[in-house]
């Protein structure tokens, strides 16, 4: 009993203490924030002010640059002799033109440099000079610079959050069509966060963005007519939804012809390179390549695949998974093989796009019954890459793979009954090779069977069944966030706002409760830490991570610490 009091009286001393502190604190501070955050806000408002501006000055500009094309195309057609008011308006018209081209094609510039400085850079610093460009070009008018500009100061990226001034810049996109403008006010109106907590609004917002080509405004309008979220519980508008977002992704899918990315799966790898784990310690990367130079034929194949498709820490470099491929082929490994011809398949820096070469490589894996090779053949004749298009050779090669357990080649079977390509149309068939490859996770089978469900072809028609295809489809191909995941994952450094966002989470949907609660089991952690162990120490906070100092998971840790300390004290306690 005696530690269970004593952990309770403690509780409630700290408890005291940190009101204390954190009112001692907002004393301290309130004197100091007026002047900061009156700065801040009045730069933000300028910045703000001077980009909505800036349209009604590009009449100014553009009258400018005219007046002095004109004079001198005046000037020359006065040499001449030519008198034409007609080419003289003509021109008028072309100089209107050419100067606002001109003026968009620099914003453009300005952007794509920007893009491109951001998707390489490594530090911070080199993340602020990307903005410096993105300011530049939302100058100029650049919608999509504008866009970056209002999520920087949403989301408060390098001190410049501004919720006020988002919404402002929000609201002049969404009358310029930007569906990321509308998709953003939508979830703004729906949380109530910077204005009006209105689920209506949020409903017209959310289905404007979908209507100008949102993916996340389709997902979320999914999502609240098949739960009935403010609206009338429709499983059919909600496949319709669902529909157009798989629409989108399989067709890219399937405009590669290739093997899918997602199922390159690490074959013939030890049991470390197998693990979940996100990344490769370089201790043990360094092992690998030892053993890899060695003549170790599995771990050549598996550091070649890593590579190839940027696995693990690695980053994707064509020409070292070409090279360990390489030295594997030659000593045998088919897996490899059919890897090489993968990738000359597909082209890329190390292996030019040829055809010929594919078809040598998976020749060479496909005679050792190699089931990723005798797929690549089939996918060969079944597209006419370097062979004439032959749907009878591809049909065996594929039924060869697909015996062996591949997906991919399980689907195209599935592909060619449904489709009726060099077959006769099969329904069943088609519906039972998708099935098979849809258990390994093969992404486009999975969207095929939702379609089939969709619409009862081959099946009893299901709208539930193709809405959780489709979802699954999704998902799989890692492209979803369900509508609660903001509250989640967004960037805020408000500790307050995080638990109201989280909290709602949790009341809109029964499936984030159990995530919910541990991610406020983390806040609190954090929080308490923040409070207790560093109080005085701000500075030296900003200097500690706890994820590089404890590790990506001490937050379990923590958690299951405190559940054994419970244990522990009720334990003594009945005893």
């Amino acid at each position: 009993m005696k530690p269970l009091s004593l952990l309770i009286e403690i509780l409630i001393i700290l408890g005291v203490i940190i009101k204390n502190i954190e009112a001692e604190r907002h004393n301290k501070k309130q004197k100091g924030r007026n002047v900061t955050t009156q700065v801040s806000v009045n730069e933000v408002k300028q910045f703000l002010s001077h980009i909505l501006e800036r349209r009604k000055l590009l009449k100014v500009i553009y009258q400018r640059e005219n007046a002095l094309v004109k004079r001198k195309i005046q000037r020359k057609l006065r040499i001449k002799g030519i008198q034409n008011k007609d080419l003289s308006k003509r021109n008028k018209n072309y100089l209107r033109r050419q100067a606002k081209k001109n003026f968009t094609d620099e914003g453009d510039q300005l952007f794509k440099t920007g893009i491109k400085i951001l998707q390489q850079s490594k530090s911070q610093k080199q993340k602020a000079e990307a903005y410096v460009f993105f300011a530049k070009a939302a100058d100029m008018g650049n919608l999509k610079a504008m866009e970056k500009m209002a999520d920087a100061l949403l989301f408060g990226n390098f001190g410049m959050q501004n919720i006020t001034a988002a919404i402002q810049l929000y609201e002049s996109l969404a009358k310029e069509g930007s569906y990321k403008a509308q998709n953003a006010l939508g979830f703004l109106s729906s949380y109530g966060i910077g204005m009006e907590y209105n689920q209506a609004k949020a409903l017209i917002y959310y289905t404007f963005g979908s209507a100008g080509g949102s993916m996340m405004s389709q997902m979320i309008l999914g999502y609240r007519y098949l739960s009935g979220i403010n609206v009338l519980q429709n499983c059919e508008v909600a496949l319709n939804h669902y529909k157009k977002v798989a629409d989108y992704i399989a067709d890219k899918l399937e405009k590669s012809e290739s093997i899918p990315v997602e199922k390159v799966r690490l074959t013939e790898r030890p049991e470390n390179l197998s693990s979940n784990s996100e990344i490769l310690d370089w201790d043990i990367y360094q092992y690998y390549k030892f053993l890899a130079e060695r003549g170790d034929v599995q771990i050549q194949v598996s550091l070649g695949q890593l590579h190839l498709i940027g696995r693990k820490g690695l980053d994707q470099d064509y020409d070292k998974a070409l090279y360990y491929f390489l030295k594997a082929a030659k000593a045998g490994s088919a897996n490899a093989m059919a890897f090489i011809g993968k990738m000359y398949l597909e082209g890329n820096a190390a292996a030019p796009q040829n055809n010929a070469t594919a078809f040598k490589y998976f020749s060479m894996a496909a005679s050792k019954g190699n089931a990723i090779g005798l797929h690549g053949l089939g996918l060969l004749y079944f597209y006419g890459k370097g062979v004439p298009v032959n749907y009878a050779e591809a049909l065996k090669y594929f039924q060869k793979a697909a015996e062996k357990g591949w997906p991919n080649a399980q689907f195209q079977l599935g592909f060619m009954y449904y489709s009726g390509s060099g077959v006769w149309k099969d329904y069943k068939l088609a519906f039972k090779y998708f099935y098979l490859a849809s258990q390994s996770g093969q992404p486009l089978a999975i969207y095929y069977l939702a379609e089939m469900y969709a619409t009862g072809t081959g099946v009893l028609r299901s709208c539930r069944t193709a809405v959780e295809k489709r979802l699954k489809f999704l998902k799989k191909i890692r492209c979803i966030q369900w509508h609660f995941s903001y509250g989640i994952e967004l960037p805020f450094k408000d500790i307050h706002l995080a638990r109201r966002l989280y909290d709602m989470a949790a009341q809109t949907s029964p499936d984030a409760q159990i995530p919910v609660f541990f991610a406020l089991m983390k806040l609190e952690t954090v929080h308490l830490l923040q409070d207790i162990l560093f109080f005085n120490l701000t500075m030296l906070w900003k200097w500690v991570k706890l994820d590089n100092a404890l590790g990506p998971s001490w937050d379990l840790f923590v958690i299951g610490l405190i559940v054994a300390v419970l244990i522990f004290l009720l334990r003594n306690h009945y005893w």
